[in-house]
Parts: structure tokens; C-alpha cells; sequence
């Protein structure tokens, strides 16, 4: 047959696609061994000693012919031993129990307990949460003394929350309204288990046969506990050995019509208070539906992700029968992956299959029925009335592989830092240097590394049944390894993307380990009904996407929450994200408008749309989240009102740290109120200075001290500088200038704030120790703190302390392997004296060791920024404005915003508010509250002037020029000096201020 030259060529291309599709099938689909089993097969991949030293893996393999015991051993919790405890109080009839140990937040407790036979046991208590700053409840463990293993040093446990009374309501726009999470204590039955999530099971200890100790010591929160006991190791039936112990005649069902329906929104409990209803608008199918209002109809999302987290529903079951769940779930959040599940039935995992029930990646809701490893349908035996259904978050069995990945990406920071004290950061591309001779043992953990990762790859793979983007990192570090071996003289040119993919990997780990879901509802079914279809048509489909098209004419996304026209009402405007703004709208509507008998109308507006607006005359009564320097920069233009004139001021100011306040004196009025206040902390990696033999310094003599100690080995330190790269983003950063100029007790104005101070000896001096961080220490000016922090190349540096928070959640890798504490400071001589006893002081330090004794106290001051709040001068109402402004700046409002914006954002988010009295209660543990707290009592206001920008941007080309152009130092300061007093001068001219 013939077939014209043209359509050959279209011939070949169809066949040579449909070649291609299958090779990638196959390729992705080989059974068994996965698509990279010929990468490592045949070579030993047990992996070397963990170099965090006692993990839970190794210390299970030391007792891996250690006895699991059958018998529990009940400890008496009225016996602790009072002489090493503190903090800890029996209670008779305490929440309807007979007995109770209530500890504190502060407590340590030890146990002494004769257990009769040696072995490995877990740990289990009933716990009642004591109402506190409602965070979760966190202990540590040791047994006779000692912290067995890596984990027990952070155990959590739960509160419990769900909907205050009176639930959804409805907003004047006919918008539903979530009801806010409080507490709803009770006694929960709980293990010690890990808080990671990477050990599904509940922890083992091994106790002596005898005597032992038991300690637990508080890291956050009170509790009151019963029931504690050591239980033998629990084996998980599967679900036919499971369902054979029951006598089934006693669950006849048969009588059910239909099923049953819950509503996911109608959860009754959940561990968090952020796994609160939520409104999805993405599928047709969604019960209830609705595109034009917001409709509660959905929980979970991507808040419901931490493993440990759970929701629970009460089911009111019609008859004792055996009955089938079934969750109309959607994982549309994490590609190629699956989020996994524990089902609780009546506070039990029933049997083995229960406890990882997955759900797997797709766009649209899917019904997903619990099912035993035959693949049928798993009927559960249920008592008729009430019954429990919880589904809590966990890894399943990518737990393990999870934990591999975290121990490998240990080990390759290792080569990384390695490979850098001989090439340093920025190799010289012409020099060879010989790696694979210099580390011969090196090269052999690269190859071990390479071939590692490509067996981790499989383990996904063949657990989540597709190769998600996650795996795409990991595979670039495989290859990437396996090109170093082969030409290790290519090793120094590419250390730097080394570098950076491990770090992606480290993304990749953060993202495998997140577990979100949404449920819209749950069905329960007996054996002759059937679960109801889950399918979106594609009619449906597309009458969804026209209704929501056209549903954007009518709705004005400005808007949050209930909308008023009278002229009576305030109007604020907010400038973050939506979240906050919903957060605070909610606040607003069953909080204060409730109690004041004010409305309010809040929208959520560009910042910059703020000033056209004030001018034109359109501009709102208040204005919320605006940045520091704004609310001074309106009442020069007498734009915004002084607000000590207002009744109440001094106590509402009471709550703030009197640093605060300064950015926003002017002509002796206040003329903004904190809203956020954000300092400056020291971050260390205990593990690396423990290794080099250094202490965490406590003053920058001991910073320089560091610096040749750890260039030696071509690691740095973090010295903010006006390089700084946030992102993509270089943004200057002039804080650590700031505090040596606040410790050597200079200021940047005169008390007037007509003229700059940088033309003294203070500042001169304070400006020479900055720039000689950089010309003559050669910290780096160019650098990603976080990621830098996290390999070990930069293990000691300065950020703001909110980076606390990004790195708890960002870094799972180093988890215990890093600290933060107070800001290194100036010594300042005090009194000079001949007796050691008189530096008992922390704060003091001695200088000498002759018997002339000085204490010098370190001064540790550093500036602040932040947030703040203001009422504009043409507010409708100036006294309803500052009525809402109170409430707003209030200590139980500003906790509340924080504690519901966390919530909903995750720890990451946590609120860095400027009330102290609001901060204390937030989810800081005790050490780490302490530190903010005493850093903050260090922190000094900087004042806002006229013509304040000229400073930020001529120190910055000062110190520009001092590195680049190694011009004189002073010199080079007065002649800025200069230009900004001008501009100061000209400024206050313009404002018709004295220039003296």
C-alpha cells in the first residue's frame, strides 16, 4: 500500500510518541524493585552511626533482643518523690476523678517505680489539660536520669477544642461566620509518642528489673494526670484477627434505611484550634453549596497536615450492628503523594489496616472506604447511641523512609561542610584540589550517599505510587553525587549548587512530611446499603465555573464580614492578608460590636492606596497594620490625631514596653499605638560550636574571637548587613549598626531630633566596629541566613526573632541541634571591687582574674521595628475611633488575634505583638519566653524626624563605600553626617519647625 512521503513522516512521529509514553510507563511503573533499583543493588546500604548519636532508630537496635514484657506496671502517682520534685500538687476529686497529680508549667516530677521484669514498655496516662495559655502540653522524659533517646526530650499532648456555643451564625450579608475554638477540657487517654510523627507507633523505654526513676519535666504548659502506668508493647491485630474476638450475634443490624450523614463542619472535637470549618468554593459537589456567599462546608485543608493532629465526630448510631465508614476526602495540596490517616473508632485504632488509611492525590472529592489488606470493605461493630470517629494525621510507613531522608540529609550537610574547609565558600575555579586524595573516605560517603537517596526514591515511589515533584530534588542530589565521583575534580565548581540542592531537599522533607486533606462528609453504611457516588459532572462543572464567574461582579472582596451605610459606623482599614483581616473582622462582630454597641466596617486595601485616599478626604477613621515610620509621617501633615489626649491612653500604654512608644512622639503627643514590636537575637547550631570547643558568646570581643576559629574551617558568621537577601530581594539591614551605637550609649538625634548624632565619638566608634565586621573579619554582605544556618556553613548569626519560628517549621532537620539567646553586647564597666562574689550578677562579667577584680555589666541593647495602629485626623467620630483603637490595642484582643492567626497559619505565623502583657501568653515555651522577654528590656526606641529617610539611605552608602572603596572611616561618616542634617534642616523648615 502506499503511503505519500507526508504522511509518513506524521506516521513515524505518532509511533515514535506512542514508543515514548509506553518506555515512561514502564519505566515508572517496573514492579517490585522501582525505577532505580539497578543504582544500588548489590552494594550494602545500611546506613552509618547517626551523628545526632542517640536516635530512637539506634537505641532500638541496641535493645533489639530486649524482652517485651506482658504484664502493665501501675505507677502510684501520690508517691512521687517529693524531694527532687517541684511543682506538682494531689488533688482529691479533681474533674470527677477520685485522685489526680496536677503539675505546673514549671514542674519537675519523679517517679519511683519497682518493675518486675526487664523489658522494653510503653508509656500511657490519662491527662486533663489545665486551662493556661491554651497551647499544646509538652514534657520531656527520662528514665534513672538520662534522656534514653532523641524525641524524649519533647513529648506533646493535645488540648482539646471545638465551636463555642450558639456555632455558625450569619452575617448582614448573609455570610456564615465561623464560631471561634475554646477549650473543651475532658480526660483523654494518650502514649508518649513522637511529636514528629516519624514513629507512628507509641515510644519504648527500657526500664531494669528493680527500681527506676522516672522523671518528667515540664517545657510547656500545666496538666493533671491519672493513670499512669508502663504498658506492654501493644501488637495491632488485623482486621480478621480483630473482628474474630468479637461475638458477632450481639451486632445483628439489618433494620438501617438509607445512611447515615455527618457533615465534616460538624466535628465535635479537634486537637487544634486551627481545624475549624472552612468554605470551599472549588467543586460543584460540595455540601452545602454556594458561590455567592461564604458557606461553612468543609474542614481540614492545610491546616489539618502535622502528624498528630485529629478531628473528632459523634455518630448517633441507630442499632448495635456492624457498620462501614466512608469519607468523602480530597489530598488536592501535595502531588504524587498520599495523606494518611489513623481512624479511631471509640478512641482505639480497632486494627492494623486502621491505622494508615490513605488518601491519595486528586483534584476532585473522592470516596475513600477503609479496607483490610484484601482489599474488602472493613465493617466495625458499633453500640447503639453515641459513638466516636477520629482521624488523626500520620505518616504511615513513609514514616521510616522519612526518617532515612532526615538522617541522609545530616550526612550530606556533613560532606557539604567537609568539601567547604577545604575549597572554602567561592572555590578558585583554576585550582585542583584534589578532593578525592585529600578525602579519600569522603568519596566513599558520596557513593554511599548517591545510592542512598536512589533506594529512599524507590521507597516513595513505591508507597505513593507516583513520582511526585518532591522526587525531583531528590533525584537532582543523587545525580549530582554520582557526577562527583566520577570527576571529583568538578566537585569545587559545583559545591555551591550542592549546596542549594541540598536544601531543596530539606523543602522536599518538609513537604513529604505534610499531611493535608479535606473532608466534606462521612457516611455510615451497614452491609445492605451501599456508600452514596462521589462524581462531578461535567455539566455540573461547568454551571460551577459560570456561577462563580459571574458571582465576581457582585461581590466586593474589599468587604469583611457584616457591611454598614450608616454614617455612625468607623471605618478601618487593615493592610495585610486576608487571613488577618477575616480574623479580625470575626473579632470585631462577636466581640466588640456586641459589647460597645459600635459598628464597624473593615476592609482589607493596598498600603499604598492609603495616602491618595487621606488627601482626597476618603481615607478611613483607622488605620491598622501600617508600618512604623507612617503614623509621625501623617502628623507632620497634621494627618493623624495625638492619641494621649484620648481618655484611657496611660493604661492601654501600661501593657507596652516604653521602647515601643517612641517611633511615634512628636511635639510631646503620641501619635500611634504598637501594634507589632520585632528585635534582634543571636541563632547558634549547638552541635557545630560543641564540636569546634566554642561557648555561645556574650559580647562581640567573643563574636571577633569566633571568627578565625571558624574561617578556619570556611564557615562564617551571620552579621546583618546592608546587602541583606530576603528572597529575591536585597534589603538593607542596619540593625546590628544600631546596637553597637545603643550600647556604647549613643543615640542617632539630639533630644529635639533637629540634627544627627553620627558626628560622635559614640557613633564613630560604633561605626568603626560595624564596617570592620566586613573589611577586616570578612563576614559575608551577601547571604540567606536561614538556609546557610541550616547546612552548618554559617553556624552564629543575628536575625530578627521571628526566625525562630520559620525555622522550627522549615528546618525539621536540626531539630535540637540549634538555640537562640540574647543579643552579645558592650561591656560597661561598674564598680570596681576586690571580691569574685560581687559578679554573682549573669549580667556581669569579669575581665581580669588579678585580685583587682572588675565587673563589667554587658550592655545588650538593640533597636526595634515593627507595626502600628492610628486614627486619622479627619476620623467621622474621634471617639468611637479611639473607642475601637483600645480594643484593638487591648492585651486580651491582641492575644486572641494572635492565638486565632496562628491557627490558621501555623506556627511559622506566630504574632510578634508589641503588648507584652498578650506576648506572655502566646505559644513560647518558658526558656525561650524568658530570653525574648530579657532581650526586650535591652530594647531602645528609635525616633522618627523630619526628613528621618535621609539616615537609613546615607549610612548605607557610608558603609557601602567603607567596603568597596576602603575610604576613611570617620571622614566618610561626617561627610554624610552632613548631607542628612541638611535634609533634617530643610525638612523641619518645610514643617515650620525650629532647626535648632
Amino acid at each position: 500500500m502506499y503511503i505519500a512521503p507526508e504522511k509518513k513522516k506524521f506516521l513515524y512521529m505518532g509511533v515514535a510518541a506512542a514508543v515514548l509514553v509506553v518506555a515512561v510507563i514502564f519505566a515508572l511503573t517496573r514492579g517490585g524493585v522501582g525505577s532505580y533499583y539497578h543504582k544500588y543493588a548489590g552494594f550494602d546500604l545500611t546506613p552509618p552511626p547517626s551523628m545526632r548519636g542517640n536516635t530512637y532508630l539506634a537505641f532500638l537496635d541496641s535493645h533489639a533482643e530486649t524482652a517485651h514484657p506482658r504484664e502493665s506496671v501501675k505507677i502510684d502517682i501520690t508517691s512521687f518523690n517529693e524531694e527532687t520534685s517541684v511543682g506538682a500538687t494531689i488533688v482529691e476529686n479533681y474533674e470527677g476523678t477520685e485522685t489526680a497529680l496536677e503539675t505546673t508549667d514549671a514542674s519537675i516530677v519523679e517517679f519511683t517505680v519497682d518493675v518486675p521484669e526487664a523489658g522494653l514498655y510503653t508509656l500511657h496516662w490519662d491527662y486533663f489539660p489545665v486551662k493556661s495559655r491554651g497551647i499544646d502540653i509538652e514534657r520531656a522524659v527520662k528514665i534513672n536520669g538520662v534522656s534514653p533517646f532523641l524525641g524524649a526530650e519533647r513529648i506533646i499532648f493535645y488540648r482539646i477544642w471545638g465551636d463555642e456555643p450558639g456555632g455558625i451564625r450569619v452575617d448582614n450579608q448573609n455570610n456564615q461566620i465561623r464560631p471561634s475554638q475554646i477549650e473543651h477540657p475532658r480526660w483523654e487517654s494518650a502514649f508518649f509518642m513522637d511529636s514528629q510523627g516519624y514513629v507512628v507507633e507509641p515510644y519504648r523505654f527500657y526500664f531494669e528489673k528493680g527500681e527506676n526513676t522516672i522523671t518528667l519535666t515540664a517545657i510547656n504548659e500545666p496538666v493533671a494526670f491519672r493513670n499512669f502506668e508502663l504498658s506492654p508493647v501493644r501488637d495491632i491485630p488485623y482486621y480478621e484477627e480483630y473482628i474474630a474476638g468479637y461475638d458477632l450475634s450481639h451486632f445483628p443490624g439489618g433494620n438501617m434505611s438509607g445512611y447515615i450523614k455527618v457533615q465534616g463542619e460538624d466535628a465535635t472535637h479537634r486537637s487544634s484550634p486551627s481545624l475549624y470549618a472552612f468554605f470551599d468554593t472549588s467543586s460543584a459537589t460540595t455540601e452545602p453549596y454556594s458561590v455567592t456567599t461564604i458557606v461553612l462546608n468543609a474542614i481540614g485543608g492545610e491546616r489539618w497536615r502535622v502528624p498528630g493532629q485529629w478531628i473528632e465526630w459523634e455518630i448517633d448510631v441507630p442499632e448495635n450492628g456492624m457498620y462501614r465508614f466512608s469519607f468523602k476526602g480530597r489530598q488536592s495540596y501535595n502531588r504524587g503523594m498520599v495523606s494518611n490517616r489513623a481512624l479511631y473508632v471509640n478512641g482505639e485504632i480497632p486494627c492494623r489496616e486502621a491505622m494508615a488509611v490513605p488518601f491519595f492525590f486528586n483534584n476532585n472529592w473522592q470516596l475513600v472506604t477503609p479496607q483490610d489488606v484484601d482489599g474488602n470493605d472493613m465493617f466495625f461493630p458499633l453500640e447503639k447511641g453515641i459513638n466516636t470517629i477520629r482521624l488523626q494525621v500520620t505518616l504511615g510507613d513513609l514514616s521510616s523512609v522519612l526518617a532515612q531522608l532526615e538522617e541522609s540529609i545530616i550526612r550530606l550537610n556533613s560532606i557539604y561542610r567537609q568539601i567547604l574547609v577545604l575549597t572554602g565558600a567561592e572555590p578558585d575555579p583554576y585550582r585542583d584540589y584534589r578532593l578525592h586524595e585529600v578525602y579519600p573516605d569522603m568519596m566513599d560517603e558520596i557513593a554511599f550517599e548517591s545510592r542512598y537517596l536512589y533506594k529512599l526514591m524507590d521507597d516513595i515511589i513505591a508507597y505513593t505510587g507516583q513520582m511526585g515533584p518532591e522526587i525531583a530534588s531528590l533525584s537532582t542530589v543523587a545525580r549530582q553525587l554520582e557526577l562527583f565521583v566520577r570527576k571529583p575534580h568538578d566537585i569545587p565548581r559545583g559545591v555551591q549548587v550542592f549546596k542549594d540542592n541540598i536544601a531543596a531537599v530539606g523543602t522536599s522533607l518538609v513537604s513529604l512530611n505534610s499531611s493535608p486533606l479535606d473532608i466534606d462528609w462521612i457516611t455510615i453504611t451497614d452491609e445492605k446499603t451501599s456508600p452514596p457516588v462521589v462524581r462531578e459532572t461535567f455539566l455540573q462543572a461547568l454551571v460551577h465555573e459560570v456561577n462563580s464567574f459571574f458571582a465576581t461582579f457582585f461581590i466586593d472582596y474589599n468587604n469583611v464580614g457584616n457591611v454598614y451605610d450608616s454614617r455612625e459606623v468607623t471605618e478601618v482599614w487593615i493592610f495585610s492578608g486576608r487571613d488577618q483581616a477575616t480574623v479580625l473582622k470575626s473579632m470585631i462582630d462577636d466581640t466588640y460590636t456586641p459589647d460597645t454597641g459600635n459598628f464597624v466596617n473593615l476592609k482589607l486595601v493596598d498600603p499604598l492606596a492609603l495616602m491618595p485616599a487621606v488627601v482626597a478626604g476618603t481615607g478611613p477613621d483607622v488605620a491598622v497594620t501600617v508600618n512604623n515610620n507612617e503614623p509621625i509621617n501623617y502628623a507632620f501633615r497634621n494627618a493623624s490625631m495625638d492619641l494621649t489626649k484620648f481618655t484611657g491612653f496611660n493604661e492601654v500604654a501600661s501593657e507596652f514596653h516604653e521602647s515601643a512608644f517612641v517611633p511615634f512622639q512628636y511635639l510631646g503627643g503620641i501619635y500611634g499605638m504598637p501594634q507589632t514590636q520585632i528585635f534582634s537575637v543571636m541563632y547558634y547550631r549547638t552541635d557545630i560550636l560543641a564540636e569546634l570547643g566554642l561557648m555561645p558568646p556574650q559580647t562581640w570581643d567573643e563574636v571577633i574571637a569566633a571568627f578565625p576559629i571558624l574561617q578556619h574551617r570556611n564557615m562564617s558568621i551571620g552579621i546583618p548587613s546592608v546587602e541583606r537577601k530576603i528572597g529575591q530581594m536585597t534589603i538593607p539591614d542596619l540593625s546590628n549598626f544600631f546596637s553597637q551605637l545603643l550600647q556604647r550609649g549613643g543615640s542617632l538625634y539630639n533630644d529635639e531630633g533637629s540634627r544627627s548624632r553620627f558626628d560622635s565619638e559614640q557613633s564613630v566608634a560604633a561605626f568603626e566596629a560595624y564596617t570592620k565586621f566586613f573589611t577586616h573579619y570578612k563576614a559575608p554582605l551577601h547571604y540567606e541566613f536561614a538556609n546557610r544556618f541550616r547546612s552548618g556553613e554559617m553556624p552564629l548569626g543575628f536575625a530578627d526573632y521571628d526566625t525562630f519560628n520559620m525555622l522550627q517549621v522549615f528546618a525539621p532537620e536540626i531539630r535540637g541541634l540549634w538555640q537562640f539567646d540574647l543579643l552579645p553586647g558592650t561591656l560597661k564597666p561598674e564598680t570596681p571591687c576586690r571580691q569574685r562574689e560581687c559578679c554573682a550578677d549573669e549580667s556581669c562579667h569579669v575581665i581580669t582574674a588579678d585580685m583587682e577584680v572588675c565587673c563589667c555589666k554587658i550592655d545588650r541593647s538593640t533597636a526595634s521595628w515593627g507595626q502600628a495602629s492610628m486614627i486619622l485626623s479627619k476620623a467621622k467620630d474621634p471617639l468611637k475611633a479611639w473607642e475601637f483603637l483600645r480594643w484593638w490595642a487591648n492585651s486580651d484582643t491582641q492575644l486572641r488575634f494572635g492565638r486565632e492567626l496562628e491557627a490558621i497559619m501555623g506556627t511559622a505565623a506566630r504574632y510578634q505583638t508589641a503588648n507584652q502583657v498578650a506576648f506572655r501568653q502566646l505559644g513560647w515555651n518558658a526558656r525561650d519566653s524568658a530570653v525574648l522577654e530579657a532581650q526586650w528590656e535591652w530594647v531602645i526606641g528609635i525616633p522618627e524626624v523630619p526628613g528621618g529617610y535621609y539616615v537609613g539611605r546615607h549610612i548605607v552608602n557610608a558603609v557601602r563605600r567603607v567596603i568597596n572603596d576602603s575610604v576613611d572611616i570617620r571622614e566618610t561618616l561626617l561627610d554624610y553626617t552632613r548631607s542628612i542634617n541638611d535634609e533634617l534642616t530643610r525638612k523641619r523648615r518645610e514643617f515650620g519647625l525650629s532647626t535648632y
